[in-house]
């Protein structure tokens, strides 16, 4: 049975999921329906598109996370059971009613103790998750909403809305500010100071842009060209040509998805006088190097220590080793997300509680302090976000969530942002191999 036929099952309790060695190398998968486990067990609801990137991801990190617990004995002798429903958010028309079926059903039917939910790639699907766990007076971990006003909720209005937590990604704010200090960091490894923005028209997007034309100048950055393109764009040649004729030394990216191999191609061919460093999604699959047909050399992105295999922490490579082993592909963000929240962070918070109740769990999760694969410190903010460090070298948070940047250095991934990082990895930043902006200078 391959992952996508898995994921049509609808409201089903994973008792145990049995790897079948197999000529194709392919797994099979083993379930039980109905009320199998034992009512002791603590049930985890799984709500995404199933069968699409981040809901598969999240079930898998989830799925893994909950294997894992098992063996060690569960949590406080109580194993844990995952229940799934898809709600199809990330497929298109995103229908709210379908979603909102699909999470009151993991929790009148499937009975989920907890959900860890993707919310997809709609506003209105994801405001209704955090509605319904709302009324339910359930817990809800997300890994996919970014918004900033999706977390202000739970400031703007506690006593409602306490039950969301967001584990990744970091918020609309956070990544602007990411991108800001990763670019200062960058100004002080190369000298650069010229700025080309070139971005995907979509809200998280926009944000970061806009922050970005009104911070950069302070710091002493000239923003030579500033552009948005359609998510749909894979040609990029007028951009590159805009960006290039303003004089830019530094092209910042956001591009999200498959485009981002269009794009890296198009800069390596056209040998841009320009150095790449922005967010790039595609970039942090280790695929990515044989797809670019190595072209990416040099290029950096922001990106994942679990995914690009940089030991950040004492949890970081088994987590992505097991998850290799297990699933047979690197995990994605969304995936550490969520094997994070049901392998480090819930469990940790309700041993302290001492009980699975809603409240007791709330109060310890808002105390969390805990390693993951992901983070040295994982901590909540008041609004119950990812407490975010910062990459500027003068900040003692580093050991916080922080948008990290990595560059693609013959066929590896090295981590060039915070600086500390780079240090302690022993790496340098890399300049691409042609003529620009970067001649008679020094790598760092």
């Amino acid at each position: 049975m391959d992952s996508k036929a898995l994921t049509k099952i609808q409201s089903i309790a994973l008792i145990a999921i049995i790897a079948v060695a197999a000529v194709t190398g392919s797994v099979a998968y083993l379930f039980w329906s109905g009320p199998a486990q034992s009512a002791e067990s603590i049930r985890v609801g799984i709500c995404g598109d199933l069968d699409m990137g981040a809901g598969r991801a999240t079930f898998r990190g989830a799925a893994l996370a909950a294997e894992q617990i098992n063996a060690q004995g569960g949590i406080m002798g109580r194993n844990l059971t995952i229940v799934a429903e898809d709600d199809d958010s990330e497929t298109p028309p995103y229908d709210v009613a379908v979603a909102t079926n699909a999470l009151t059903k993991l929790i009148a039917v499937d009975k989920a103790d907890f959900i860890i939910a993707t919310g997809g790639l709609s506003s209105a699907i994801a405001n209704s998750d955090q509605d319904i766990c709302a009324d339910n007076k359930k817990i809800m971990f997300t890994t996919v909403v970014a918004t900033d006003q999706f977390m202000q909720r739970v400031v703007d209005n506690y006593d409602r809305y306490k039950y969301t937590f967001r584990i990744v990604p970091p918020n609309a704010s956070t990544v602007s500010a990411g991108m800001l200090g990763g670019i200062i960091t960058l100004g002080n490894y190369t000298g650069f100071t010229k700025v080309a923005l070139l971005f995907q028209d979509y809200s998280s997007a926009k944000t970061a842009a806009t922050d970005l034309n009104k911070t950069l100048p302070s710091h002493g950055f000239q923003i030579v060209y500033s552009n948005l393109f359609s998510r749909d764009s894979t040609d990029f040649t007028s951009y590159f040509a805009a960006a290039e004729a303003a004089g830019a030394e530094i092209l910042v990216p956001y591009v999200a998805g498959g485009a981002g191999a269009s794009f890296v191609k198009e800069w390596y061919e056209r040998q841009s006088p320009t150095v790449v460093w922005g967010v790039l999604t595609a970039a942090g699959d280790s695929s990515f190097w044989n797809l670019t047909e190595g072209k990416c050399d040099t290029v950096s992105f922001s990106g994942s220590p679990v995914v690009s295999g940089y030991p950040l922490t004492n949890n970081t490579l088994p987590a992505r080793e097991a998850y290799i082993k297990r699933w047979g592909a690197v995990p994605s963000m969304t995936a550490v997300g969520a094997y994070d929240a049901l392998r480090f962070i819930l469990p940790e918070a309700i041993k302290r509680a001492g009980t699975t109740e809603t409240e007791a769990v709330i109060k310890t999760l808002e105390t969390t302090n805990v390693e993951t694969s992901s983070a040295r410190h994982f901590v909540f903010t008041s609004s119950h976000d990812v407490m975010a460090g910062s990459v500027n070298p003068n900040n003692p948070s580093e050991d916080y969530t922080v948008v990290f940047h990595f560059q693609w250095q013959n066929g590896k991934q090295v981590p060039v942002c915070p600086e500390k990082i780079m240090k302690e990895a022993g790496a340098t930043y890399k300049f691409p191999s042609w003529r620009g902006p970067w001649d008679n200078r020094q790598s760092t």
